[in-house]
């Protein structure tokens, strides 16, 4: 199953993956919503999954994906920071973290390669995670992104793009103050006074993630 809500990409998708005598796409979806009717409807083995999907946030649908149907394995393709993303989508449940830039040679082996039950990481991404497991973690240097959670990670990339509490408030389904309140818990974390320098901090955030 592929859910990516640019067409382009899905085309280039499920072209290449159809070509193969092994695989098959069974299913398409753009938003999180459809993604769990598609899954429900076709049973995929595999689900390619976008984190940044239609009014929906691909980390909460592996979460998703991952209590409601436990035996799918979910590859993530993303644009977004693999050393950023990538170890939040392997505790929401992803199996797999491939970035669209190096996606032409490392799609179909990954694929398979979940699809087996393996998992598939970069090497840089998988000597991270060993390092956190290996040693305490006030030796493992940590980023102020790092500190946030999954929901204030993508509060702050919508302050970034330019939303408004409200804007954010109605793309979450969540109450204008509850927006506030992750405004204050961001602050704290990231060490900043004011709500002028929360936006000057996203907005650089978001500028230096996408130039990576």
């Amino acid at each position: 199953m592929i859910v990516d809500d640019h067409p382009m990409i899905c085309d280039w998708l499920l072209t290449l993956i159809n070509a193969e005598p092994d695989l098959i796409v069974c299913g398409q979806a753009e938003s999180r919503s459809q993604a769990l009717q598609v899954a429900a409807a076709t049973n995929p083995q595999v689900a390619i999954v976008d984190l940044a999907l239609k009014q929906s946030n691909g980390l909460d649908l592996i979460k998703d994906l991952k209590i409601q149907f436990p035996q799918l394995a979910v590859l993530v393709l993303s644009t977004s920071d693999e050393m950023i993303y990538a170890e939040r989508a392997l505790y929401a449940g992803a199996r797999g973290y491939i970035t669209k830039e190096r996606s032409s040679t490392s799609i179909l082996p990954a694929l398979r390669l979940v699809a087996a039950g393996g998992i598939s990481f970069s090497e840089k991404l998988t000597k991270q995670i060993l390092l956190r497991l290996t040693k305490p973690q006030s030796a493992v240097a940590t980023t102020p992104v790092e500190q946030l959670s999954d929901r204030e990670l993508e509060i702050l990339t919508l302050i970034g793009t330019g939303y408004t509490t409200g804007q954010i408030a109605k793309q979450l389904s969540i109450a204008p103050n509850t927006v506030d309140t992750y405004r204050v818990r961001m602050r704290q974390k990231l060490a900043l006074t004011k709500s002028g320098e929360l936006l000057r901090y996203a907005i650089h955030w978001v500028h230096s993630n996408k130039a990576s």
